[in-house]
């Protein structure tokens, strides 16, 4: 069955190119298994309420099982003037007659049916990206547990300010990663619900369920509005955003990381398994890894503006500029910023610090300034008065060539124990509480997670029996 009896021209090769791409196994395998997957649960739904005969959704659910056991290779050649799904669709007509094949999209549109495969994507891809910035959090973690008590200077402005730790500092990146996390999260709420039985736009007067699909594709709940169910991509536009964050987040570790990694500063050391040479100097070392961390966030960034700009200036309906080429402009920049995740995690876990060099600088970079003058306002003095005594003193002593503090009669200035003594205000001090609340801040996603997934699995299992349940009523 050609046109759609209101058309009967199509597309030529070159423009059906442009617009539905090759019709190769790659894009077989990328779309048609969504596709049946949604496809099983509509018949199931519309066998269920009386819609479609049960022989119909048999012979339905028998055709489309042997598509996928044969990995869809007889749609392969078949010409497709209106895109894939409805090649594939023809490919049923033809096979099993207008009175079964032609019932499959009964209460429906590519519309609601092509935002649900993309909520179907977007729920496949947040899992495995949630589950790596998982295990990202947790090398963090184990990183800053390890290294709890090797003493730094944290710098602000390029200068070196006060004495923390290394582990103290890879706490705070995880900290922030765990808000990233908690923005991804909020993000992706918006794809536990199904889009299906919205139709092209307003829904549909065939007593449909779409409580029955939503559940049987795993999904918590059904749309609640029709035209915003197809209008709209701002969930994944979303997931971007929050995505491109955490990016960035991952680009100032890289960051501190890389210059931290260089002679002049000497605090870190990487493996060679990590580092890079150079086809011409050959006593190179470079961490070139970072610069790929670093050059991430610029890419989901630049997707999400590319999606947003694309998606801007659109009528609130269904259109192709939002459902086809917006949503295309995200997947380039989740999988930066997945790729980042991973290359982070290698970096984290490599990175050895040089404790010795750390400790040096933190003692030369006079970072015990600020606490000596805490100890003068523990005596009495004004804090703008100690603040003064303590910066000429730091003066004279770089004039004489000393990195030392002179003695103002306050006790020995023992770095460790000034890192220690922070424990108010969330400095390194305090690690063990920050870290409690971080760590299980993680394992609660990471059971939520689990169980979303466990959710997901357990739907599959039900649509596979619903399915052959429909079989049995005439089998």
């Amino acid at each position: 069955m050609s046109g759609t009896g209101r058309l009967v021209g199509e597309l030529g090769p070159r423009s059906r190119r442009v617009v539905y791409g090759e019709l190769t196994q790659a894009a077989l395998d990328a779309e048609l298994p969504l596709s049946v997957r949604v496809d099983r649960a509509h018949v199931v739904m519309l066998a269920e309420r009386g819609l479609i005969p049960a022989a119909a959704a048999r012979d339905l659910l028998d055709c489309i099982a042997a598509l996928e056991r044969d990995g869809f290779a007889p749609l392969l050649g078949r010409p497709a003037p209106r895109g894939l799904y409805l090649m594939y669709e023809g490919y049923l007509i033809e096979r099993l007659g207008p009175d079964v094949g032609g019932v499959l999209h009964s209460g429906r549109s590519r519309n609601d049916l092509k935002a649900t495969i993309t909520n179907l994507r977007f729920r496949a891809w947040w899992f495995e990206f949630a589950s790596e910035v998982g295990r990202l959090s947790a090398g963090l973690l184990s990183r800053a547990r390890a290294y709890e008590s090797t003493v730094m200077p944290i710098y602000t402005h390029f200068q070196a300010a006060m004495p923390v730790t290394y582990g103290h500092y890879l706490l705070g990146v995880a900290t922030a990663l765990g808000r990233d996390l908690d923005a991804l999260w909020v993000a992706a709420d918006g794809l536990r619900v199904c889009p299906l039985g919205a139709g092209a736009v307003a829904g549909t007067d065939l007593a449909i369920d779409p409580t029955r699909t939503a559940s049987l594709l795993g999904f918590d709940r059904s749309t609640a509005h029709a035209l915003d169910a197809v209008a709209s991509r701002d969930v994944h536009l979303r997931l971007l955003a929050a995505a491109a964050s955490l990016a960035v987040t991952l680009s100032r570790l890289a960051t501190d990381l890389q210059l931290w990694s260089t002679a002049e500063f000497g605090f870190l050391e990487f493996p060679d398994r990590l580092v890079g040479g150079s086809s011409a100097m050959p006593q190179k070392r470079n961490a070139f890894l970072l610069e790929h961390v670093k050059a991430k966030a610029g890419q989901a960034i630049g997707a999400w503006t590319a999606a947003a700009s694309t998606m801007a200036g659109t009528p609130f309906t269904n259109s192709i500029e939002v459902g086809t080429e917006a949503v295309a402009s995200l997947w380039p920049g989740l999988s930066a910023v997945y790729d980042s995740v991973l290359l982070s995690q290698v970096l984290v876990s490599g990175a050895r610090p040089v404790p010795e060099r750390m400790m040096q600088r933190a003692e030369s970079g006079f970072t015990a300034a600020t606490s000596v003058a805490n100890r003068l306002v523990r005596q009495g003095v004004p804090f703008r008065t100690a603040h003064h005594r303590v910066g000429e003193a730091v003066r004279r002593a770089i004039e004489t060539g000393s990195d030392r503090i002179p003695d103002f009669g306050v006790g020995d200035v023992d770095l460790p124990a000034l890192v220690r003594a922070h424990g108010y205000g969330g400095g390194p001090g305090a690690f063990a509480e920050a870290f409690v609340h971080t760590r299980q801040s993680l394992v609660d996603r990471c059971v939520e997670l689990r169980d979303w997934r466990l959710a997901v699995d357990a739907a599959d299992r039900a649509l596979a029996s619903a399915a052959d349940g429909v079989r049995a009523w005439t089998g």
